[in-house]
């Protein structure tokens, strides 16, 4: 490995949207070092976290219709039948919904489960709960979009939390989305939801550690049932 690519591998990319609050925290830390050394270092730890938080790995995607890839980086939070959200438009029969749950330390920099047409995409204010209650996907304020996939259709929802406040999403409706493709991003801790058919079979277990644009989370087509976990 050369040493550009190990200063790459150092210096994670900060995502643009972040460039804003990271130059205001590192302002008001430079203000607070001139009355206080304390609140200096307090300000650029604060700054660090920020920046942190904004990062924007590079992810390898694994590229395969049957596989269903996590949009978001976290803890898998739910795995389990439920209805989606109404607005969204596909029915109010059950599908499969896993949630990957996010805090504040976790890369918030939302992509597409599946490849396919984005059909629709819709907001709804609401609440802001924490969103690791199952309450959540229903109560809090969420943004979701519909994706016609080549197994189906299949929904992916940014659901805000008990800190975050915003919702971003650049992706357009009818435009096409690749698997592992960047479509959206929560400031500042909060989760998404994917609603697949029921004909899909869940890689994943409540409490595993899922990697945005690169952990399977479910398969179609794959003969063998949902797998055993252990903690170790």
């Amino acid at each position: 490995m050369s040493l550009v690519d190990t200063v790459k591998n150092v210096f994670v990319p900060i995502h643009r949207e972040g460039y804003p609050f990271i130059g205001a925290f590192a302002g008001v830390t430079l203000i607070l070092g001139l009355f206080s050394t304390s609140l200096f270092w307090i300000g650029l730890i604060l700054t660090a976290w920020c920046a942190y938080f904004f990062r924007d790995p590079e992810r390898v995607t694994p590229v395969d219709d049957r596989l269903v890839i996590s949009p978001a980086d976290g803890v898998v939070s739910a795995v389990g039948p439920a209805v989606p959200p109404r607005e969204l438009g596909i029915g109010t029969a059950e599908m499969t919904r896993i949630s990957v749950f996010m805090n504040v330390f976790s890369c918030h920099v939302n992509r597409s489960p599946v490849r396919g047409r984005i059909t629709r995409i819709e907001h709804r204010p609401g609440k802001f709960l924490n969103a690791e209650l199952d309450k959540a996907s229903s109560e809090n304020e969420r943004n979701g979009l519909v994706i016609e996939s080549p197994n189906g259709t299949i929904a992916a929802v940014q659901i805000a939390g008990l800190v975050a406040r915003r919702i971003l999403c650049w992706a357009e409706a009818n435009g096409n989305i690749a698997v592992g493709e960047r479509f959206g991003l929560i400031r500042f801790g909060s989760r998404v939801d994917v609603f697949l058919p029921l004909d899909a079979t869940p890689r994943v277990a409540v409490g595993q550690t899922a990697v945005a644009g690169e952990t399977v989370i479910a398969e179609f087509g794959g003969g063998a049932a949902t797998p055993l976990v252990r903690v170790s």
